[in-house]
């Protein structure tokens, strides 16, 4: 099991929607992952199971989307990542040891949008 190392992805726009689906359709096209994940395609997650790391299934809480050609960390991905791991639409199964991880990397977007992580409130 493997959290993913903080890229530092520069921020979309606030208010730009997200759709989690079609960033995953672009993040792979742009990652060049479209048979297979690579390093380009993990960046834009928070986790992944690294025993797994060919098959799409293994990653999870994807925060980025691909605009203008470069890959972007998006507000509302981010914040949806956040409710995600608060519970919300039936929550994220990851190891025990790796919930602290990934709060913390995903606390540092949250810092960066000037926002306060929702399991610091």
């Amino acid at each position: 099991m493997a959290v993913t190392s903080f890229q530092d992805l520069p921020l979309a726009e606030r208010d730009r929607e997200w759709d989690g689906a079609a960033a995953e359709k672009r993040v792979r096209k742009w990652a060049g992952a479209e048979d297979e994940p690579n390093e380009k395609y993990r960046d834009a997650h928070l986790w992944y199971d690294a025993e797994k790391k060919d098959h799409f299934t293994a990653y999870k809480l994807l925060i980025a989307d691909v605009i203008d050609g470069r890959l972007r960390a998006v507000p509302r991905g981010i914040m949806a990542a956040g409710n995600v791991l608060q519970g919300a639409r039936g929550g994220v199964d990851l190891p025990e040891e790796d919930v602290d991880r990934v709060k913390s990397h995903l606390a540092k977007y949250y810092k960066k949008m000037g926002d306060t992580p929702p399991w610091e409130d």
